[in-house]
């Protein structure tokens, strides 16, 4: 004959209330542990902000001077053209691949001349067109190494590609397009939103 007796209840009120905080906390510990578990599922504040637009101030940018800041992981150039270097933008045409900026590497706004919303500042991915090399800021004209027709421009290093200070390739090299301008606004006089326009893109 089977002895055994079914496991007592609590038989008072506090043996009672002891049960419930120990199944409540155990309850608890489960919730906790599973929250650290889903959080680290969710992407991180980095990767949330890798696509965010860039607010800049370049106020202490100097004329001739460039500066680089990161956007979606990639160099954007600011320049500061001088007035001379506006002035010698518009002389390059017959030097140039594609001199009007038909290709779509800009935004609308920018397809002129300079390639930008103001003459005196260029807004342009520093990535080559050819095979992704970061192109170097030279700023001066007919350096020794360059030539003597070089007008000032961005030199890549890994193929000798050539762009102009507007960002546009120059012919017989093998870059097929000119540098990229990113959709920009003008937050103040000196003071940049990269990544949005007007258009809230």
């Amino acid at each position: 004959m089977d002895t055994q007796q079914p496991w007592p209840k609590p038989s008072n009120p506090t043996r009672r209330k002891l049960v419930l905080a120990a199944s409540a906390a155990g309850s608890a510990a489960a919730v906790g542990s599973a929250i650290p578990f889903v959080a680290s599922m969710a992407p991180s504040e980095r990767a949330r902000s890798a696509g965010a637009p860039v607010e800049v101030d370049f106020s202490r940018l100097a004329p001739g001077n460039l500066m680089t800041v990161e956007w979606r992981g990639m160099p954007v150039w600011i320049l500061h053209r001088t007035p001379a270097m506006v002035e010698r933008l518009e002389k390059l045409d017959a030097l140039l691949l594609d001199p009007a900026s038909k290709k779509p590497q800009q935004p609308e706004y920018t397809r002129n001349p300079w390639r930008s919303r103001k003459p005196e500042f260029l807004v342009a991915v520093g990535i080559c067109t050819h095979l992704g090399c970061v192109p170097s800021y030279r700023g001066d004209v007919a350096p020794a190494d360059l030539g003597a027709d070089w007008p000032g421009g961005f030199h890549c290093p890994c193929h000798g590609l050539k762009f102009d200070l507007a960002g546009r390739v120059f012919k017989r090299v093998p870059a097929p397009s000119n540098l990229v301008v990113p959709r920009h606004k003008y937050l103040a006089d000196t003071r940049l939103l990269i990544g949005e326009d007007e258009s809230g893109a």
